[in-house]
């Protein structure tokens, strides 16, 4: 779906209202009177340096590696995010707070592009809404707190894009073996592999961005559970 003649940003303003987008998410196995509501922030931009970008492989996207000690995919790459609060105006404003309270972000610099479609979560019981964002001006990020994430840092896209970098992840869990799109990422010079919830949404977007690669899916990884 890429036009050859718009920018990453307008690729990504498209894609936020691209109803193909994630169509195929499961959506049976949450009942939508117990599951809790979150966003997650899924936030691209110029990496440092780079003014004016007319390629995908100028930017970088956000994440973070949540802390070991959490009850709930503990150590796993994310996208900055969590729960709705009471306080939040709407699933924007849960995005963008769960970001600067996680990564120190200022919300100031961030375009948001669209809303994509709440993705039920049957393990965790959670409805996840990935809000779209552009980092027009980047600001300085870090840990926020260390019982929340371990890590926070600016993966290229590049890297995203890379075949050498790309993996399937194999997952065995109650006598079932499930398999997902993964990366081997080097976060600031820690090794990081980005798989599961967050490894689909960015699998999604690359593939109906046409930024992905061919790489060789026989290449597997355990998932770090």
């Amino acid at each position: 779906m890429t036009d050859p003649f718009s920018t990453p940003r307008e690729q990504l303003e498209a894609l936020a209202v691209d109803p193909e987008l994630l169509a195929s998410w499961p959506r049976e196995g949450v009942d939508p009177a117990v599951a809790k509501s979150a966003a997650v922030l899924v936030l691209f931009g110029a990496r440092d340096g780079v003014e004016v970008t007319n390629d995908p492989y100028d930017l970088d996207l956000l994440l973070l590696a949540r802390a070991t000690t959490l009850r709930s995919h503990a150590g796993q790459v994310a996208f900055p995010g969590g729960r709705s609060e009471d306080s939040d105006e709407d699933i924007v404003a849960t995005a963008l707070r769960e970001a600067q309270e996680e990564t120190g972000l200022d919300p100031a610099g961030v375009d948001v592009l669209g809303v994509l479609r709440p993705l039920p979560l049957a393990y965790s019981l959670h409805v996840v809404t990935p809000v779209l964002g552009w980092w027009r001006h980047p600001s300085p990020v870090a840990v926020g707190d260390a019982a929340e994430s371990s890590a926070v840092f600016r993966t290229p896209v590049a890297d995203l894009i890379s075949p050498e970098r790309r993996y399937t992840s194999v997952i065995h869990r109650d006598g079932q073996t499930w398999k997902g799109p993964a990366w081997v990422l080097d976060a600031d010079g820690a090794e990081q592999i980005l798989w599961g919830f967050t490894g689909l949404i960015v699998d999604s977007i690359l593939d109906r961005l046409g930024w992905a690669q061919p790489w060789d899916a026989t290449r597997t990884i355990l998932a770090p559970v």
